[in-house]
């Protein structure tokens, strides 16, 4: 997984921070998603938040992350990222629904930390791995993401936990 590219880092104390429009459009970024990312602000800004998304990444995880949030909950989540210049960094999102004055939600906000690096060799990596070999073993992609996603929902069945609680359960952990 993150095969390509060297894996870079952002310390522990700095969080990467993203806003979105309804369509998943950049509006806003601080200067350590900048910095880690390897971007200018006038290079992503009205982007697709996608374009830091790394090719290995499953994305089966994304569907859960957009069902999640069009429900209008919040996400945590593992993610592997691409920089410009093509190498990755791993972080833990936690991605929100944003709401204007009327209570309508105009946007999502994504706040990301360090992951602990023993949760995402020891789990996340060999799972993330498993769910894109399905997603990508299917001719149409379509098939290959709901295949990928009746795993997800599988492994969490197995060990009789919501998502939300399986990421706690990691982040508890740590």
């Amino acid at each position: 997984m993150a095969s390509a590219g060297r894996e870079v880092f952002f310390d522990k104390d700095e969080l990467i921070v993203s806003k979105t429009n309804l369509k998943g459009h950049l509006t806003y970024m601080n200067h350590t998603f900048l910095d880690i990312a390897g971007y200018t602000e006038a290079e992503v800004i009205g982007k697709p938040h996608n374009v830091i998304r790394h090719p290995d990444m499953p994305r089966c995880v994304f569907k859960l992350l957009w069902d999640k949030l069009q429900s209008g909950s919040e996400i945590f989540a593992y993610v592997v990222n691409v920089t410009k210049n093509g190498d990755y960094y791993w972080v833990i999102a936690h991605v929100t629904p944003s709401y204007g004055s009327n209570g309508e939600v105009v946007g999502y906000h994504s706040t990301r930390r360090v992951p602990n690096p023993q949760t995402i060799q020891q789990v996340i990596i060999p799972l993330y791995k498993d769910l894109k070999t399905i997603e990508d073993s299917f001719g149409n992609r379509k098939d290959g993401l709901a295949a990928s996603f009746q795993k997800l929902l599988d492994v969490l069945s197995e060990k009789e936990l919501e998502y939300d609680e399986f990421i706690a359960q990691l982040e508890k952990a740590a």
